[in-house]
């Protein structure tokens, strides 16, 4: 089997900074992002709690609703695909991905190393409870979360932080305990890893361990870790594999691995949002 997946055994968390382990990618440079002319997504305005952040949404208006969170590059080429996806599974969802950097994306590892140092982390987790209401307002009776890498930790703290939230499926990323005690979860998770991955305390197996370890006496949820893959595995775009190389993340078994994780992730997201 190229990859596998299972529920992991735990081992106690070791505390690491989380920031430095990515600034090693500082020559990195980003896709441009694609433009807005032909975009299939709406672009609209949400009250936060001390600002209007933008938010681009597509799907049904009447369908169940999932919040799309960012990695650290931004709202960029890679997180509309991985969106656009999502809208697609079984009758389909509404996604609506807010603009956490508020229009900045990171054209490097350096620039979006500097962003993701520089959020405020509790005031993207208000933007997302405001993410939420917005779609709740709009007609999705349930709403979801999911997050890729920065979007990841921020799936799982609004899992602690952020009320009527029906389900959180998160990408290789856990938040520091200083946002949030994952242990006081109350919405269902689903978490993904590679096996491969170094980003210690952050998304490598060692923390995919610990945060199986912290969940198992809260609320249900699977953690995954897929075999012979690095960070970032579901970016598949011809520009995000590109962007992996770059980074030095040439894992053979990505393609594999992402399929099982969205097949794992459609599973998930239609159980507790169907209905």
């Amino acid at each position: 089997m190229a990859y596998y997946g299972c529920r992991i055994v735990a081992r106690p968390l070791v505390n690491r900074s989380k920031s430095s382990s990515f600034s090693r990618f500082s020559s990195v440079r980003a896709m441009a992002t694609n433009s807005d002319v032909s975009s299939p997504f709406k672009k609209v305005q949400i009250e936060g709690n001390n600002s209007t952040f933008d938010a681009y949404v597509i799907g049904r208006d009447d369908a169940p609703g999932i919040v799309v969170l960012q990695e650290w590059w931004g709202v960029d080429f890679e997180i509309k695909n991985h969106a656009q996806k999502i809208v697609g599974f079984d009758k389909g969802y509404k996604a609506l991905i807010p603009d956490l950097y508020r229009g900045r994306v990171g054209l490097n590892a350096t620039e979006a190393q500097h962003l993701m140092d520089n959020l405020d982390w509790k005031g993207a987790v208000k933007d997302i409870e405001a993410s939420v209401n917005w779609l709740k307002a709009e007609g999705s009776k349930k709403v979801g979360v999911t997050g890729f890498c920065m979007g990841s930790a921020l799936a799982i703290a609004s899992s602690v932080l952020v009320p009527g939230i029906d389900a959180v499926v998160s990408f290789y990323g856990v938040p520091s305990r200083e946002l949030a005690d994952v242990t006081k979860a109350e919405a269902p998770v689903q978490a993904h890893f590679g096996q491969l991955d170094t980003f210690v305390g952050f998304s490598d197996v060692e923390t995919a361990e610990s945060l199986q370890f912290e969940l198992r006496r809260t609320v249900e949820h699977e953690v995954f870790v897929y075999k012979g893959v690095g960070h970032a595995f579901m970016n598949r775009s011809p520009e995000g594999i590109e962007r992996r190389k770059r980074m030095g993340i040439n894992d053979e078994n990505a393609e594999a691995a992402s399929k099982l994780a969205w097949l794992r992730c459609r599973a998930w997201m239609a159980h507790y949002l169907s209905g």
